[in-house]
């Protein structure tokens, strides 16, 4: 399977002010993976506006080289930003981010790097998420953020993660999704990390919560579930990457969790598209496709068959709940009973 597996060119565009931490956080799995894996499976460049030396906000410095050289030249592009984005902020900057997403680039935001890119406008119809210091400011900026409090996400060509050591996390994912769970696993241990955190917790527990009785490889392979909602893995891959064949992984699934590996899929998709209609303004064709479903109506015959209510339905009571929960001017009253009855 490694050997199948082409080089990826992974570039960080450092903002001064970066915390090394998180920077040096989502570099050293690279490496590791590299060294252990015993081939140059990412090759990474550093890059700043400028060119030179980009200062962390410690005071040490990484030198870079100028983001105007860069075209198609890296597969990923991690932008790494602290808190203070102001002189980042420029439209030149944001330009060459946009020419860099036109060229096919994939790209990433590191703490507030997430930030820059969804003011550049390159988050739009996408999942992510940003260090907690700036949810309050985008949450301002726009409402058609689609902010998650997570530590990391993966939508697509999007990756974002909040920053220290959610950085390792995110890495961990994109080896086990590049090269497999057997050596992410090794690059966590030997990294002295005592486990690989999922992107979204949440929802990893409605399978394994506190259940630590589960095969490891069942537990690899809900981790990437989790990690490709949108972009969708065969069980065939889902399988390989979990370092098990096809038939093993069904058998422990069923024997674990008594459900097939693809019914599993369909669950984690289906409750993170609940999730999306209950707590984001997306459209439901935008929720749909956020989860892997290329066809609306089969979107909605599934999520009927598994919440006993359309798509539609559950935004429209979710917006009652809303108004029941908001507390009512007395003028309004009478419409809110209303509401409530025919609820």
């Amino acid at each position: 399977m490694q050997s199948e597996t082409r080089r990826r060119k992974i570039g960080f565009l450092l903002v001064d002010g970066y915390a090394l931490m998180s920077v040096a956080s989502a570099i050293e799995p690279l490496r590791a993976a590299n060294l252990l894996g015993g081939s140059e499976y990412f090759q990474l460049t550093y890059y700043s506006q400028n060119a030179g030396r980009a200062r962390a906000s410690c005071g040490a410095y990484i030198e870079t080289e100028p983001l105007g050289i860069l075209s198609n030249q890296v597969d990923l592009l991690l932008v790494a930003a602290g808190t203070n984005l102001d002189e980042a902020e420029n439209t030149a900057f944001y330009a060459q981010l946009r020419k860099l997403a036109a060229h096919g680039v994939a790209l990433g935001g590191i703490s507030g790097g997430g930030a820059l890119l969804a003011k550049a406008g390159l988050m739009e119809d996408r999942r992510f998420t940003v260090h907690w210091e700036h949810f309050e400011e985008l949450n301002a900026l726009s409402d058609g953020y689609f902010l998650e409090r997570r530590i990391f996400v993966i939508d697509r060509n999007r990756y974002s993660c909040a920053g220290g050591v959610a950085s390792l996390d995110m890495m961990l994912a994109l080896i086990k999704s590049e090269l497999g769970a057997e050596l992410a696993t090794t690059v966590s241990d030997w990294l002295v990390h005592s486990g690989m955190r999922s992107a979204d917790e949440p929802l990893r527990s409605r399978y394994l919560g506190s259940n630590t009785g589960v095969n490891s490889c069942v537990t690899a392979a809900v981790d990437l579930m989790e990690s490709h909602v949108s972009d969708l893995l065969t069980l065939d891959q889902i399988a390989m990457l979990a370092g098990v064949s096809s038939r093993k992984l069904q058998r422990n699934f069923k024997s674990d969790l008594g459900i097939s590996v693809m019914r599993c899929y369909m669950d984690i998709r289906l409750h993170k598209a609940d999730e999306l209609l209950r707590k984001t303004r997306m459209a439901v064709a935008q929720v749909a496709f956020s989860t892997g479903f290329v066809d609306q109506a089969h979107f909605a015959s599934v999520y009927r068959e598994k919440f006993g209510f359309s798509p539609t339905e559950r935004r429209k009571r979710t917006r009652k709940e809303s108004n029941v929960m908001r507390t009512p001017d007395p003028d309004e009253f009478s419409e809110q009973d209303s509401l409530l009855e025919h609820h």
